[in-house]
């Protein structure tokens, strides 16, 4: 199952470096006069991230569909493996509001896309996982270069974060993956590995 037609928008295009937009910001929309006053990031970047935003929420959104999905065939630990992922792609988009409300911009929560509800095995979910999530570092990255071209380093530090929790996503879901592969058709050795994904336990992030 492909996620592409449904993945959330790509991030807003980098300005030209040595280009800042702070200086021409358009302020209807804010009724308090303080908005204005205690921004810290430009519109731009303040665009970006409520995108981004979106997208963490979308992706939490696809991992609670798919803990859903194999907990109804009784695939416990792959179901917890997901739903664990849910919360963490959660925290994520918190932690991104947090940020920006801190950097006095203003969040703008928009509409969660439809998410994919079938997927016909645990293959089938975690290579949608591993594709999904190499989107997700695209989108950081963009991020990234658009915080670097404005010299924005406040907003490039906090993403230090997110380009490192990505490597350690995409690095979990392709040791799954092999695994997957060397269990193939065999209903043992994928009821162990249910039993292993059973161990997972949730941890709340420590941004740096």
């Amino acid at each position: 199952m492909l996620l592409s037609q449904s993945c959330p928008p790509a991030l807003p295009p980098a300005p030209e470096a040595g280009t800042d937009d702070r200086k021409n910001q358009d302020v209807s929309f804010s009724l308090n006069p303080k908005y204005q006053d205690n921004k810290m990031i430009s519109t731009n970047i303040e665009k970006a991230l409520n995108a981004q935003i979106n997208a963490e929420f979308w992706s939490a959104y696809l991992y609670l569909s798919m803990s859903c999905r194999f907990a109804s065939d009784n695939y416990k630990g792959i179901a917890n493996w997901f739903k664990i992922q849910h919360r963490e792609e959660m925290d994520h988009a918190y932690m991104m509001i947090d940020y920006l409300v801190r950097r006095g911009g203003k969040v703008t929560l928009e509409p969660i896309a439809d998410v994919p509800a079938e997927w016909d095995s645990p293959q089938e979910a975690f290579a949608d996982t591993l594709a999904h999530e190499e989107k997700v570092t695209s989108m950081i990255n963009a991020l990234y270069a658009a915080a670097e071209a404005e010299h924005d380093y406040a907003t490039r530090q906090m993403l230090n974060w997110y380009v490192a929790e990505q490597v350690e996503e995409e690095d979990s879901v392709h040791d799954i993956l092999d695994s997957l592969k060397r269990i193939g058709t065999d209903a043992t050795g994928l009821y162990q590995f249910d039993l292993e994904l059973a161990k997972r336990v949730y941890t709340a992030p420590k941004a740096e």
